[in-house]
């Protein structure tokens, strides 16, 4: 019977073989954490003849992966390895366990417990931090007043908004772990795969149905990949984490272009061929932290195929993404080897059916986004009504700000809040006889409609104060630069974004700021260092994607406001004319005449 299988066929299963008689060496008999790995398989058993060794059940496509890879000679992580032995899933009533008896997961189970929302943040805090999983960002008042809620009861009495328009909790206690999460889920929410190799939060236009000149609201397309991504969990376990954002032309960016896989609504113009009318644009392998964004693939998906389109894409990542190397285990790697044009083949295998290519001039410009709409009072759709941006002081909120937002959206708007990849939030849905009674309550509890345009376009990650990664006190120095602008009266009258990031990782997407900050440990004395930074310039995104060029390195945290400050006043005494930004100003001068305009030069 063996003549019944191809080339192909052949190798799939010795690779697939080859590995579970390798677990089954290591860990006996037991199967993949106590589980039985193929139908008609009981413990004891031997192994099932070629023509019974199909991989069944959900995490098949994994296994086998792994499989195929240790045939090839390749040694998986330590963390492919922990998913083989227990499914993170599976380990739920264990965790648990460990919660009940005070103790928090330590290294693979603190891996696997990222797969339920929960990270361990030691040495930094000895807590656990707890990332929600918000379609689209957008979240109802009373959900919000909830969350606020079970941080008080479990955390640290506050929330942060993320780059990936999401909320986090912080100072969760190891008894309080499983409390938390279902918490959430007695409000309708839930953090499940929002950490370790899964695919996140998934982001789209914060203004979406609300949006003047959006083409498509994005909130239908976002909440229907949430819902597959939960109810599927073959869909869990990939080789790295892999992110998905809808893009829908609004006014205010999803940054999709940072995304494993970008939606971009546009136009398709008539008479080429296609039908005209509003599609998405597919693109692929964004990665800042590894300086790529996603790139065009040419390829134009019809607005109810997204969902369908991106499993697809995701499950090539599953069974071809590097399992033994976890710095090239992301997309961009697998898009890298392969070229674009054998990845979307194999895509179209999958889904049985050519992808549509967009010949030149098909596609109508997009509109473009406006860097400052994500603040203030501005115009809805709906005549008469307005989304209001509150600033947050680097995504930070207070459980009784958490509250007190949730009732003006209740009372005085549509009753949803809008979190944004800038880390601050919208209030939607007000109308214009109350615009000035909502900003004044806002003022009230501490924050702000209105800021600079230094603070409105500052971004940090959580840095050094909460996680063990980050080299410097991003959120800290952030604010120092941002008050030390504010406090000397220096007005930037054009749109910029400050982005301080702790690591190579880049959680707050240096490499996309007009000013871009990753920590570093700078050297004091011969044996002692201090918190600093590396800067960059001359980031950008959307039709101004650019990476950023390295500028000056190891700054000390405490001197970066001056620098920063002298960047500033560089940038306004030379630029061509008022309507020149910083990115554009930078971008045509070089690395050492821009030291020299911003007198960095010593630095």
């Amino acid at each position: 019977m063996s003549g019944d299988f191809t080339p192909d066929q052949k190798r799939y299963l010795e690779g697939f073989i080859s590995g579970v008689q390798a677990i089954r060496e290591s860990r006996g008999a037991a199967g993949f954490g106590g589980q039985v790995p193929f139908q008609g398989q009981a413990a004891g058993q031997s192994l099932p003849t070629p023509q019974e060794q199909i991989p069944s059940g959900p995490d098949a496509i994994h296994l086998a992966a792994m499989a195929r890879q240790e045939k090839a000679g390749k040694k998986l992580v330590a963390q492919e390895k922990a998913k083989r032995d227990e499914h993170p899933f599976d380990a739920y009533a264990r965790l648990k366990g460990l919660a009940a008896e005070g103790k928090f997961a330590k290294q693979l189970d603190d891996f696997r417990i990222r797969f339920h929302g929960l990270f361990y943040v030691g040495p930094t805090q000895d807590a656990y931090m707890c990332r929600l999983r918000i379609h689209n960002g957008i979240l109802k008042a009373w959900q919000f007043r909830g969350v606020a809620d079970l941080a008080e009861q479990f955390g640290g009495g506050y929330s942060h908004v993320t780059t990936r328009a999401n909320l986090q909790v912080r100072e969760i206690g190891a008894k309080d772990g499983p409390a938390f999460l279902e918490g959430l889920v007695d409000i309708g929410l839930t953090a499940r795969g929002s950490g370790a190799d899964n695919i996140r939060n998934v982001t789209g236009t914060p203004t979406a149905g609300i949006d003047p000149q959006e083409l498509v609201d994005t909130r239908p397309y976002a909440k229907d990949w949430h819902h597959h991504i939960l109810n599927d969990r073959s869909l869990y376990g990939l080789p790295r984490k892999f992110n998905v954002a809808f893009d829908g032309a609004g006014r205010i960016a999803a940054l999709e272009d940072t995304n494993d896989i970008g939606f971009q609504a546009v136009e398709v113009l008539d008479g080429h061929g296609i039908e005209p009318g509003v599609w998405w644009r597919l693109a692929l392998g964004g990665i800042t932290g590894h300086r790529d964004f996603a790139r065009d693939t040419g390829v134009i998906v019809p607005l109810d195929q997204a969902t369908k389109v991106a499993d697809a894409i995701v499950r090539v990542f599953i069974s071809n993404g590097d399992r033994s190397d976890r710095a090239k285990a992301r997309l961009k790697y697998v898009l890298d080897a392969w070229g674009f044009d054998k990845f979307l083949e194999e895509v179209e295998k999958l889904l049985g059916a050519k992808l549509v290519r967009a010949p030149a001039g098909a596609l109508a410009p997009r509109p473009e986004s406006d860097r400052m709409a994500h603040i203030g009072v501005h115009p809805q759709r709906q005549a008469g009504h307005n989304w209001i941006g509150v600033s947050l002081k680097l995504g930070r909120m207070s459980c009784e700000q958490m509250r007190a937002l949730a009732d003006i959206a209740q009372d005085y708007g549509d009753r949803d809040i809008r979190l944004t990849v800038w880390q601050n939030l919208l209030i939607s849905g007000v109308r214009d006889e109350f615009v000035a009674e909502v900003e004044e309550k806002i003022r009230a509890i501490g924050l702000d409609t209105a800021c600079s345009n230094v603070r409105a376009g500052l971004v940090a990650c959580t840095g050094n104060r909460g996680c063990k990664f980050s080299a410097a006190d991003t959120k800290g120095f952030a604010d120092q630069i941002a008050t030390h602008i504010d406090a000397i009266g220096l007005v930037v009258d054009t749109p910029i974004n400050i982005h301080a990031t702790g690591c190579h990782h880049s959680c707050a997407q240096h490499y996309i700021g007009d000013i871009g900050l990753i920590g570093a440990r700078v050297a004091v004395g011969e044996e002692d260092t201090v918190d600093g930074f590396n800067i960059l310039v001359g980031g950008g995104f959307g039709t101004d994607a650019t990476i950023a060029r390295d500028l000056v390195s190891e700054v000390k945290g405490e001197d970066c406001p001056a620098v920063v400050e002298k960047m500033l006043r560089g940038y306004l005494a030379n630029r061509e004319s008022e309507a020149e930004t910083f990115a554009a100003f930078t971008r045509r001068h070089e690395i050492d005449a821009l030291k020299t305009m911003f007198e960095l030069e010593k630095a």
